[in-house]
């Protein structure tokens, strides 16, 4: 995450509604694993071939530089068997819980003769079952085009990109990380789909070729449309009456961890925290919410103003019943599907990011002193506004140099939830400031909603 200063990958979107294709787990084609796509003249090449279009050493990144490759793994070590043992399972191997996201864990009906689970989150997990597009795509008789239409997944929308990454990295209809498998010692989830794109290990080359072949938006339209997606896969999934409970009791995993519990680790078991102001009882996890307000006010005043106003009848229906809370959820998963919608279309000016970061630095004085889940969201947010004010010219080099300087330090801070320091972030974020560019607008805009504590 720390490397995104020196510069971001440029990844590419299609503009396509709410990621609407099927997710790879979920659709009919026949996977045919990792062995199909590693041969020596297709994407296993020790060395990036000179004169090809695409790199062709794929596999080998995936292989042995991707944490991926590596998910089926994590099932069999000391800290999976000690989960699946808290969780009264048999192992974590051979649940499908775990497989759900921890390999590519399509029906049997589905898998070919080369096919291996142990393979983990492979080649077909992201880009689809290759059962119909991979002669096309050896054959070159088609382009990129043509493989989505037979069954290629489009990663390259920011929207379907965003969806199959949160499938696994928080949960969808079919699958999600609950408080019992958390409290079990399941590392808590989080999410960032610019971030996290840029620090997957690299396998393209963004290149004339790769414009040519895919659009490509900018690092903060990828942020922007990813944190829209996020906000709407957490409040679809708070609005599931079939996801959103646990039994007589809330699902806790959409609840602030911090609210709760000093330090959430795999080794010690979570201790009740001191009250906080307006902290006294549990409260949803809003921290991509707070941040996709922020965008929306500089990009779509009017649906600013809607999603305050709809945060503000959340949290009003957390204290009322299941049923009001599920349809005030409802009402902002719709908002922010619209507001995917609408940034896959918009057109950032560069006068806008210097807007864009004094409103996070605003939400995040406000609110995120001590509030961990949203200081970290916040710093990948920097980060990515950062990152593209720096590509296109915008920092002189010393609002550079300090500016990184301040970044490293608020991820420093966010860097572990169980030593998260309050103290070191507000630093960064007042060394951030000071070397920021002064947008053209009112300084300090509050976005303040009824019910935050000041």
């Amino acid at each position: 995450m720390r490397a995104l200063l020196l510069g971001l990958l440029l990844v590419a979107t299609s503009g396509g509604v709410l990621g609407a294709q099927t997710l790879p787990q979920q659709g009919s084609a026949v996977h045919l694993g990792t062995a199909t796509c590693g041969g020596s003249t297709c994407h296993a090449s020790t060395q990036p071939w000179k004169n090809s279009m695409v790199l062709q050493n794929e596999f080998v990144t995936w292989s042995t530089k991707d944490r991926h490759a590596r998910a089926y793994g994590s099932l069999v070590s000391v800290l999976g068997k000690r989960i699946a043992a808290n969780l009264g399972l048999p192992n974590a191997h051979e649940a499908k819980v775990c497989l759900d996201c921890h390999a590519d864990n399509v029906p049997e009906g589905r898998r070919s003769k080369q096919f291996a689970l142990t393979d983990g989150v492979g080649c077909e997990s992201c880009h689809g079952g290759a059962e119909r597009w991979l002669g096309q795509h050896v054959s070159g008789t088609g382009g990129h085009a043509e493989n989505v239409a037979a069954g290629m997944f489009p990663t390259e929308d920011s929207a379907s990109r965003a969806r199959l990454c949160l499938s696994c990295h928080f949960g969808d209809e079919n699958k999600s990380v609950t408080h019992r498998m958390l409290g079990a010692g399941h590392p808590r989830l989080r999410f960032e789909l610019d971030t996290f794109t840029a620090a997957q290990p690299a396998h393209y080359r963004v290149d004339d070729d790769f414009f040519k072949r895919k659009p490509s938006p900018t690092g903060v339209q990828v942020w922007t449309i990813g944190k829209a997606m996020q906000v709407r896969s957490f409040m679809s999934m708070l609005a599931d009456p079939k996801r959103n409970q646990d039994g007589r009791y809330p699902e806790l995993a959409l609840f602030d961890c911090q609210a709760c519990h000093h330090r959430i680790d795999g080794e010690a078991m979570p201790r009740p925290r001191a009250a906080l102001p307006g902290r006294s009882s549990p409260r949803l996890n809003e921290s991509s919410l707070v941040i996709l307000q922020v965008i929306a006010d500089q990009t779509k005043p009017e649906m600013g103003t809607l999603l305050r106003r709809q945060t503000a009848a959340l949290r009003s229906a957390a204290t009322s019943s299941m049923g009001a809370l599920a349809a005030a959820a409802q009402a902002i998963a719709d908002s922010a599907g619209a507001m995917v919608d609408h940034l896959a279309q918009y057109p950032f000016r560069p006068g806008e990011y210097a807007a864009l970061l004094g409103g996070v630095l605003d939400q995040a004085d406000v609110a995120g002193f001590d509030d961990y889940a949203g200081a970290e969201q916040a710093t990948m947010a920097m980060s990515a506004i950062i990152t593209e004010m720096d590509r296109i010219g915008l920092l002189s080099g010393d609002q550079r140099t300090r500016m990184a300087a301040e970044l490293e330090k608020a991820y420093s801070a966010v860097d572990s939830d169980i030593a998260f320091s309050p103290q070191i972030f507000v630093a960064a974020l007042q060394g951030i400031a000071r070397a920021r560019p002064i947008p053209p607008v009112p300084a300090r805009r509050s976005y303040l909603v009824p019910g935050v504590r000041r």
